[in-house]
């Protein structure tokens, strides 16, 4: 399964979101004012309203440390990050097996990600569940880690059944569509990163980083 975890924000960060979002009078729409047709079929959850002034002024903030993020950026090639909502789900919400829509108003899905907000003391069920053609595997991470996943795999959200699961999600266009490549790109960057970081710049170093900006220019769009 091809997928990152990543720790991209900390105790500050969290408490900032937690303090803002846990504000009286927010406006938490249902959220099947977002999915796509056989998605709110099976989506039971709340999200904030995207265009409120609070929920763009968040949204901004983790999308900078996400496109910021050396890691992120090496594995996941970030055209943009789009079409991002701040999600709650309380006792007895879930969110079905499904898929996401390959395209949206916003741009291209290439890859979903989720950052978890809540502490996982905090509620019981609703873990993240990603299949893929061999596997499925369950994932509740730790409140600040974000799971980066190809958009292509059937995924749902188990149901919370007891507690608040407070999480932002969106969506990622990449600068290339396969996966595949996307993999072998990642594996000669981190390659190199390696052999930099141990043995300082050498010609052989070069060349990977040669090889990589060449094929990154190559498979590009």
């Amino acid at each position: 399964m091809n997928y990152l975890t990543h720790q991209l924000l900390n105790s500050a960060d969290l408490e900032f979101l937690r303090k803002n979002l846990g504000k009286k009078g927010l406006f938490w729409e249902d959220g099947k004012q977002t999915a796509g047709k056989h998605a709110a079929k099976v989506k039971n959850n709340l999200q904030l309203r995207r265009d409120s002034d609070l929920s763009i002024k968040l949204s901004g903030s983790i999308t900078k440390k996400i496109l910021s993020n050396q890691l992120i950026k090496s594995f996941a090639l970030p055209k943009k990050v789009h079409g991002t909502i701040f999600s709650k789900s309380t006792s007895g919400m879930k969110y079905g097996r499904h898929i996401d829509n390959a395209y949206m108003s916003s741009g291209r899905a290439d890859l979903s990600f989720t950052i978890f907000l809540s502490s996982t003391d905090n509620y019981e069920g609703g873990a993240l569940s990603i299949e893929n053609l061999n596997s499925e595997k369950n994932f509740k991470l730790e409140a600040g880690e974000i799971i980066i996943y190809p958009s292509t795999y059937l995924h749902s959200v188990e149901e919370v059944h007891n507690g608040e699961r407070l999480v932002f999600i969106g969506w990622i266009e990449s600068y290339v569509k396969s996966i595949e490549e996307r993999e072998y790109l990642f594996d000669l960057d981190a390659a190199a990163r390696s052999l930099l970081a141990k043995y300082g710049r050498s010609n052989e170093v070069d060349l990977i980083f040669k090889s990589y900006s060449n094929l990154l220019r190559r498979l590009g769009s």
